[in-house]
């Protein structure tokens, strides 16, 4: 009887740990500042990342970079200090995903002058989508989309000439607010991307704001980056 119940509990546990292990859409490796005042905004990204069924290990950015080995994508937080990033995890032939634009030049999104290849704007509420067709636009129509409940700051980045640009910011098609690289285009500094790359336009504290449309476009944003390219 012993052996028979022992049998049934290690049973047990690998068929739920297989089915979570099936359940799962993949390992993300979250990169924040951990003693910011700004992390309980990045729990909120997480809740929502653990919802769709990720699982999300949370990580200070004075982490060594080797850390985010084996993860499926690597999200790097605005609430990361920009001064202290220089390119970590620019090399790594990981997916890579970000809504910090004072780090768009380190990683080779953009060009390096602030202002011109890259910047923020302090409110706005609207995007302009251009190329609805990409999976990054979410299935949203063409055109002028509300993102935010109200106006928020949003981050943009004049990317290189091998980005697929989603989204500009209204009137002003040189900013570009959500774009992205496949594994193999070029980059700005002519960089070669090891493996996609995204910029969403969120700042620190604005994904609690954001609308359907907008939870619509960061979720695209996850799942593209992190899905390989079809061969």
């Amino acid at each position: 009887m012993k052996k028979t119940l022992t049998l049934l509990i290690v049973l047990l546990t690998f068929s739920v740990a297989h089915a979570q292990k099936k359940a799962s859409k993949g390992s993300i490796y979250y990169v924040l500042r951990m003693d910011y005042r700004d992390r309980p905004v990045d729990e909120l990204v997480k809740k929502r990342l653990d919802s769709l069924g990720y699982q999300v290990t949370l990580a200070d950015q004075s982490e060594p970079v080797s850390k985010a080995k084996g993860y499926d994508l690597i999200i790097i937080s605005s609430t990361v200090s920009s001064q202290d990033f220089g390119g970590a995890y620019k090399d790594l032939p990981i997916p890579l995903l970000t809504w910090e634009n004072d780090i768009l030049d380190d990683l080779r999104f953009t060009g390096k002058h602030k202002g011109v290849d890259f910047g923020e704007v302090e409110k706005e509420h609207y995007i302009y989508i251009v190329n609805a067709p990409h999976p990054l636009a979410a299935g949203l129509e063409p055109g002028i989309n509300s993102v935010y409940r109200k106006d928020q700051p949003m981050g943009w980045g004049k990317p290189g000439l091998g980005a697929a640009t989603i989204a500009t910011m209204p009137g002003q098609p040189d900013k570009a607010i959500i774009f992205g690289y496949e594994k193999g285009a070029t980059m700005d500094y002519d960089f070669i991307a090891p493996a996609r790359r995204t910029m969403l336009f969120l700042d620190n504290t604005t994904f609690p704001l954001l609308k359907e449309n907008g939870l619509k476009l960061f979720d695209a944003a996850v799942s593209w980056t992190k899905t390989k390219k079809a061969l």
